[in-house]
């Protein structure tokens, strides 16, 4: 069942062309990935899909009725909101049916506005709203309902946008970067929770585990053109590889056949017949075709890195806490020549702090950090680049130098080096603030790695880069001969790039676990297979010592067992009623005053049958022990 339609949309701000003439089509059940380079227009089209800005051009055709959710890379919330009044604050359709089914029952009177609300109230699955919302906080880890937005995390306040879009159970779900700001667990329910749920889902994302595990296809948006790849990450990556030699061989014909239109061209007749007049017409679009480019430019990187000494970084006894909240407890490493290791974490255990302490930018409160005559650090904040007003991208960088030196004794301009970073002369006069959230952290490497470090911190740097700057960001990376510390949601770059983690578990414990992501996963999900297996041998052997005792273990009374025999019939006559009284309320036929008494008796019947199924359930856990 097709859900959306788009059909030659395009999209400018000013000069700047970032796509026209795009069609293409979501269909329910599918899971569709964006994947484009920064700038290119991803979160343009996300908007326009979102109803959050018109196209220029074109339009997108919608499914009457269906319910569409956006969960944008920042959401924006009201501080001063608790959780709970968050959920209540949305635009959610299920608001609006409860507030008027509410309406309707003040006004019995009105017999078409009741029964229309009723019916809305069963399509929706209103009644039990509130246990509905309460649950997906609970598995989004959003316990503390009266909590303000104000005091959440990053992580959490995404955590709180996508249980409001989830809540509204819609019919299509739009995710712009949905795991950026999410701790490594989170990210693994949320990849767990779409593959097993039935819901259509389009979304942008640069996590490629999250792209090869969820997304059933792939669309790539490459110099203007749609290619669509009906499978996950893998199978995108081998039929693009195939495309592109595809591309490759026809490109090699065209220009063999424009070399005879060419020779033609020069030595045809002066009379021109109908036939010679439409091969000078296909001449021009053979011609296009063999001048036809692919835009393959990647990043260059290239620092003069300062060689290491011996002493490069040692942490002595370093402790740290905010408050009753403990970050490090006499924490102690002495860093060593070309280690490379990855810090993983929940989100609020102290990363970014131990980050801080370690570049001098925060203070412990004990313990002694000493750090080598050698080192110079590179440090990549999570806040990305501070931008000036009036500033531009030629500016951003003159202001380490108009020439930056290289390798052995090599230097070049400011201009040669941010067009190796993708920023061609146009784009260096563009003014910082115009910039996609991606260019602007690829801005901002640049102005880290240009500083020639031999100690890097990256604090998240994979967030809003596409996926073509990630592979050569890891591959510069792979060939970094300092050190290195990285702080990543990104499984997949870590898996490659690191070989060490620190594990930080709150309360200031951290792990020193020698391996990649990968590994500890592993290493994890056997400790919990032993761990359950110890359980069930300890309860087989629970259950033989105790068989003697089963006498003395808690068992119903006569009276309560008459009184569970008695509820489930209780409850099952309570059901039928319920049932009686929904279906008079679709005869029609009903005077005001009965619909006020039937409602009435509605209500009753559903809160006599909540109290009786809890009482059920308190006996049931006692027969069950």
């Amino acid at each position: 069942m097709n859900l959306v339609t788009v059909e030659s949309i395009a999209k400018s701000f000013g000069e700047l062309s970032l796509f026209s003439n795009i069609s293409f089509g979501i269909n329910a059940g599918q899971k569709i990935a964006l994947v484009a380079k920064n700038g290119t227009g991803k979160t343009s089209i996300l908007n326009i899909l979102s109803k959050s800005e018109p196209p220029d051009a074109g339009q997108v055709n919608y499914r009457k009725g269906i319910r569409v959710s956006f969960l944008s890379q920042d959401p924006v919330l009201d501080s001063e909101l608790t959780i709970e009044q968050t959920i209540f604050a949305s635009d959610n359709e299920v608001l609006q049916v409860l507030t008027n089914y509410e309406k309707a029952l003040a006004h019995p009177e009105n017999e078409e506005a009741y029964q229309k609300a009723f019916e809305a109230m069963e399509r929706f699955n209103a009644w039990d709203f509130e246990t509905q919302y309460k649950q997906i906080l609970f598995q989004l880890k959003l316990d503390d309902l009266n909590l303000k937005v104000g005091s959440l995390s990053g992580g959490q306040k995404k955590r709180l946008a996508l249980a409001n879009a989830l809540i509204n159970k819609p019919d299509l779900l739009i995710l712009d970067e949905p795991t950026n700001h999410l701790d490594l667990e989170m990210i693994e329910w949320l990849e767990k929770y779409f593959t097993k749920e039935n819901l259509t889902l389009f979304m942008v994302t640069h996590d490629r585990y999250f792209l090869e595990r969820v997304c059933n296809e792939i669309i790539e948006l490459e110099q203007g053109n749609l290619y669509g790849y009906k499978g996950n990450y893998s199978y995108y990556l081998e039929k693009k590889e195939a495309r592109i030699e595809q591309e490759s061989v026809e490109l090699h014909k065209s220009k063999i056949l424009y070399k005879k239109e060419l020779s033609w061209m020069r030595r045809q007749p002066k009379a021109r017949t109908t036939k010679s007049k439409s091969r000078i017409d296909d001449f021009h679009e053979i011609k296009e075709r063999a001048h036809k480019r692919r835009n393959e430019h990647q990043i260059q990187l290239e620092i003069n890195m300062e060689r290491l000494g011996n002493k490069i970084l040692e942490l002595h006894k370093i402790s740290k806490k905010y408050t009753d909240k403990v970050i490090l407890d006499k924490f102690e490493y002495n860093f060593l020549r070309g280690e490379r290791i990855g810090i993983i974490g929940k989100n609020g255990t102290g990363k970014s702090t131990f980050l801080n302490i370690l570049s001098g930018k925060d203070d412990a409160d004990s313990g002694k950090v000493v750090v080598g005559d050698t080192v110079k650090f590179g440090y990549y904040t999570q806040k990305g680049i501070l931008i000036k007003e009036g500033q531009k991208v030629i500016d951003v960088i003159r202001e380490f130098g108009d020439y930056i030196p290289l390798k052995k004794g090599k230097q070049i301009s400011a201009q040669q080096l941010l067009e190796r970073f993708l920023f061609d002369r146009k784009k260096q006069y563009d003014f910082v603030e115009k910039l996609s959230g991606g260019e602007r952290k690829r801005l901002y490497l640049c102005t880290v790695l240009i500083q020639n470090p031999n100690f890097l911190i990256l604090d998240e740097p994979t967030n809003d880069l596409d996926i073509v700057t990630l592979n050569v960001l890891e591959s510069f990376l792979l060939d970094f001969p300092g050190c290195l510390l990285v702080v990543s949601h990104d499984r997949y770059f870590m898996d490659k790039i690191v070989d060490h983690l620190f594990v930080f578990k709150g309360n200031g414990i951290v792990e020193d676990f020698p391996g990649n992501y990968s590994d500890f996963r592993s290493y994890n999900s056997q400790k919990l297979e032993e761990s359950k297996q110890l359980k069930e041998e300890e309860a087989v052997k629970s259950e033989k010592k105790a068989w003697k005792k089963e006498d003395t273990a808690k068992k119903l009374s006569y009276s309560e067992q008459q009184e569970y025999k008695k509820l489930e019939k209780d409850i099952s006559k309570l059901e039928s009623k319920k049932e009686e009284l929904q279906l008079q309320f679709s005869e029609g036929t009903l005077s005001g005053e009965e619909i006020d008494q039937l409602a009435i008796s509605l209500k009753e019947t559903i809160d006599s049958i909540n109290e009786k199924t809890d009482r059920w359930f308190e006996l049931s856990a006692i027969t069950e022990s």
